[in-house]
């Protein structure tokens, strides 16, 4: 049984920083692409970034120069350092991953339950 959880949302100020977590137990032979994805009330689900299991990178416009995403293979954890938050960035963050189980001859994907980022005054 493999569970991914996310940690580290909460209340900023525009200009505050978060880092958020996200850890992954189980059967989990090797994780490839990991991402960020995040929902507004009301609006659609968006890619806020990826990162590969050979550390190749990839940011929605709104985030670049602000938002870094890394991964620890050996933990199992996948980050998102959030920096200088705007109102807009106010949303529900869920991690995705890309996977391959032991016993198990392809690569398999599981969502997080989310955790919640807003940035207001």
């Amino acid at each position: 049984q493999v569970q991914v959880v996310e940690s580290g949302g909460g209340l900023v100020q525009p200009g505050g920083s978060l880092r958020l977590s996200c850890a992954a137990s189980g059967n989990i032979f090797r994780l490839y692409a990991t991402g960020w994805y995040r929902q507004a009330p009301g609006k659609q689900r968006e890619l806020v970034a990826t990162i590969t299991n050979s550390d190749s990178t990839n940011y929605a416009d709104s985030v670049k120069g602000r938002f870094t995403i890394s991964r620890d293979n050996a933990k199992k954890m996948v980050y998102l350092q959030m920096n200088n938050l705007q109102p807009e960035d106010t949303a529900d963050y869920y991690c995705n991953l890309n996977y391959k189980r032991w016993s198990y001859s392809t690569a398999t994907t599981t969502w997080g339950q989310g955790t919640q980022v807003t940035v207001s005054s």
